[in-house]
């Protein structure tokens, strides 16, 4: 198996974060057939696959804010308001994704994309960790 660690900077407010360009370039890399499998390491950040560019993130925030809102109902309340909803966040957007690679290129749909999902305003700095299983 081989593994890389990527450092992205999703600043200080709610993003969703493409990586598809960068999880491809490892993809190709490694050359093949196997799976590539995408990890964030974090209690508050989460992986998932969707369509970017069509406005389709700001919707996946939108639907976060109405499920998870940035309040004071959050018993982890510590750092900034609302905190609590990043810690409960990665139990509906896991913080892993598996995609299958075949000759070295992701084998996604038409429209998906592999995108960091952060909802923690206080932790501008994540780690992403890729790792590819050859088949």
């Amino acid at each position: 198996m081989e593994s890389i660690t990527l450092d992205v900077t999703t600043g200080r407010s709610e993003v969703v974060h493409d990586l598809t360009p960068r999880c491809a370039e490892f993809a190709r890399a490694q050359g093949g057939d196997g799976l590539l499998h995408v990890f964030v390491p974090h209690a508050t950040a989460g992986i998932a696959i969707i369509e970017l560019g069509a406005r389709s993130d700001d919707d996946l925030l939108a639907a976060l804010r109405d499920l998870l809102p940035a309040d004071d109902r959050w018993r982890h309340a510590h750092g900034s308001r609302g905190h609590g909803r990043s810690h409960v966040m990665p139990a509906l957007i896991p913080p892993y994704a598996t995609v299958p690679v075949i000759g070295g290129a992701l084998q996604l749909g038409t429209w998906q994309s592999i995108a960091l999902v952060d909802l923690n305003v206080d932790n501008p700095e994540r780690q992403v960790r890729l790792s590819f299983l050859r088949g």
